[in-house]
């Protein structure tokens, strides 16, 4: 692990911990007698290793995992059956969390792999609809927590094919032009009511176009950061102590 330039030694963590147990044990008051010059020295040792100690806390809560479970239902469209290397169209009411237009799940058919699980969405789906086509889903939120909101799309047929995606105070229009890889959106928003609502809507008519798989939405937190237990090393009380003893050795 490597932060500005400074190497952390795995070694010198074992036993910078293993140093601060057993001086936790000691007691302080018999550390300035004897050689005071080894007692400030060692004390300076421990203090690097507090502050070593305290970095790796730190680094430790930033690379913690921020996302919470995912709030969308059926995300990967999965629940519904769907003979494999093949297709099906449905309502919305027959997909488990999704609401609006009809709905069209392909089960890596035409050459296509789902991206998550087997199953995934064309938003341009099968039906009598030409005009735009939009599916949606309802999720509870927290009135001012940030969100992260995830998910894939793929191009099928054109170079020109558009979406878009809405939720909070986020809308973003999706040029969708690659027909040969999945292509990740993340992007966050901030709940502005206690149920938010997920949208997408196609912004090309027709049957044909616009993929979709792997939707997430995720709580995210601040990253609270952990203390190391310093008991009786408090750095500040062992800087104290070894800057009274060097100013009176200087006296």
């Amino acid at each position: 692990m490597r932060g500005a330039g400074t190497a952390i030694d795995r070694k010198k963590i074992i036993k910078c911990s293993n140093n601060l147990e057993i001086e936790q044990k000691l007691n302080w008051s018999d550390q300035f007698t004897g050689d005071k010059l080894h007692a400030f020295f060692r004390m300076y040792r421990l203090l690097s290793c507090m502050k070593m100690l305290k970095s790796i806390a730190v680094i430790a809560a930033l690379l913690s995992p921020l996302a919470q479970a995912n709030l969308i239902t059926n995300g990967s469209f999965e629940d519904n059956t769907v003979a494999k290397g093949n297709w099906s169209w449905f309502t919305a009411a027959q997909v488990n969390g999704w609401e609006g237009s009809n709905i069209e799940i392909w089960n890596n058919f035409g050459g296509v792999n789902a991206y998550d699980g087997n199953q995934f969405i064309e938003l341009n789906a099968h039906g009598n609809n030409n005009g735009a086509w939009s599916i949606y889903q309802p999720f509870a939120t927290v009135v001012g927590q940030r969100y992260q909101l995830s998910f894939v799309y793929r191009a099928r047929a054109s170079a020109t094919e558009q979406f878009s995606v809405s939720v909070a105070n986020l809308l973003q229009t999706i040029n969708n032009s690659d027909k040969k890889n999945w292509t990740m959106f993340s992007g966050s928003f901030i709940a502005q009511s206690t149920t938010s609502v997920l949208t997408f809507t196609s912004l090309t008519n027709g049957t044909i176009g616009n993929f979709i798989d792997n939707v997430s939405v995720e709580g995210l937190r601040t990253p609270q950061l952990q203390s190391v237990p310093t008991g009786p090393l408090a750095p500040l009380m062992v800087l104290a102590a070894g800057l009274l003893w060097w100013r009176r050795r200087s006296a």
